[in-house]
C-alpha cells in the first residue's frame, strides 16, 4: 500500500510554501506532497482532494499528526470550487499519476498483472466501468478510443480481436483482456520493453474516468482561484496530459511559466521508483 510521491522535493520547492498560506492538493493520493507542504511551513494549511475514497482514508491516517491543518474532500478536482468555497489559494498541485495502491490493488482492475474485474473506476462518480467499454462499444469506436487515449499503433488489430473474442464470451477480467490484446499484436511487439496491453489499459482508464476532460476543467478553476504570485504545479505522466497542461499555461493570460521546459526526475529517482520515469513537472505563476 506504499505510494512514493514523484518529484516531491522539487514540486514543493516550486510551490514557494509561505507562512499562513492555503494550498490545494488536487490529487491527494497517499498524502506525500501534502505532508511535505505542511512540514515546510508550520502555519500553512492544505485543502486536499481525491475522487478515490480509499485514498482519502489512507491519507487521513498518514496525515493525522497535522490535525485541522489539512481538510479532506472526496471530490473529483473538476469540482474543486466546492472544496475551496470561494477561498483564494497560494498554490495548487496536480499529480496526475495513478496511485501505487490503486495499481497494486488487483481488485481495482487497473493492472493486467493479476486477474480482476474490468473496473478501473477511480471514484463512484464514473458513469461506467472498463468492462462496459470493452464489451459494448462498436469496433470502430473501440479502435478510436485505443488509438486516441492509448496512442496505440495497433489499435485496429486490438479492437478487431476484442470484438471477435467477446462474440464467443464476454470479457470479464483483466487477464482475459490482456490475453486478447497479446494475440492481436505482432510477435516483436508482444516481446517488447512494455507489456502489449499497457497502452490499451491506459486508454480505457482515461476514458472511464474522463481524465482529460476533468484536467481541462480543473486547471481553469485552479488558476482562477490563485492569489497573485501563487504557483500552479502539475505533474503529468503521458504526452496527452502534458500537452494539455503546456497549452493551458501558454494560452492563459493570467499565468506565466516559471520554467521553460518541464522538469523530469533524475536518475536516482527513476532507479528507485520506476513509475516516475515518464513524469514531467510544469510550473506557472499567477500574474
Amino acid at each position: 500500500m506504499k505510494h512514493v510521491s514523484v518529484l516531491l522535493a522539487e514540486t514543493v520547492e516550486f510551490l514557494k510554501v509561505s507562512q499562513g498560506g492555503i494550498y490545494l492538493d488536487a490529487t491527494l493520493g497517499g498524502g506525500g506532497h501534502t505532508k511535505k507542504i505542511l512540514e515546510t511551513e508550520k502555519n500553512c494549511k492544505v485543502i486536499a482532494l481525491d475522487r478515490d475514497l480509499q485514498a482519502i482514508e489512507i491519507a487521513k491516517e498518514n496525515l493525522k499528526e497535522f490535525g485541522s491543518r489539512v481538510t479532506f474532500f472526496n471530490l473529483n478536482f473538476r469540482l474543486l470550487n466546492e472544496a475551496l468555497g470561494g477561498k483564494k489559494i497560494s498554490g495548487a498541485l496536480f499529480d496526475l499519476g495513478v496511485s501505487s495502491f490503486q495499481l497494486d490493488d488487483a481488485g481495482r482492475g487497473f493492472s493486467f498483472r493479476a486477474a480482476a474485474p474490468l473496473d478501473m473506476r477511480m471514484g463512484t462518480d464514473a458513469k461506467y466501468d472498463a468492462g462496459a467499454l470493452v464489451n459494448e462499444l462498436p469496433q470502430e469506436d473501440l479502435e478510436n478510443l485505443i488509438r486516441t487515449f492509448g496512442e496505440e499503433n495497433f489499435a485496429g488489430r486490438i479492437a478487431r480481436v476484442i470484438v471477435e473474442t467477446r462474440k464467443q464470451k464476454r470479457l470479464e477480467t483483466t487477464i482475459e483482456l490482456a490475453e486478447a490484446i497479446s494475440k492481436a499484436v505482432p510477435s516483436f511487439y508482444r516481446h517488447g520493453k512494455i507489456h502489449p496491453a499497457t497502452r490499451t489499459f491506459q486508454a480505457l482508464r482515461i476514458a472511464v474516468n474522463d481524465e482529460l476532460g476533468a484536467l481541462k476543467e480543473g486547471l481553469i478553476k485552479a488558476a482562477d482561484s490563485l492569489l497573485s504570485g501563487g504557483r500552479l504545479c502539475v505533474i503529468s505522466f503521458h504526452s496527452m496530459e502534458d500537452r494539455i497542461v503546456k497549452e493551458f499555461i501558454k494560452g492563459e493570460k493570467t499565468l506565466e511559466p516559471v520554467i521553460k521546459k518541464p522538469l523530469v526526475p533524475g536518475e536516482s529517482e527513476t532507479a528507485e521508483n520506476r513509475r516516475s520515469r515518464s513524469a514531467k513537472l510544469r510550473v506557472a505563476e499567477k500574474i
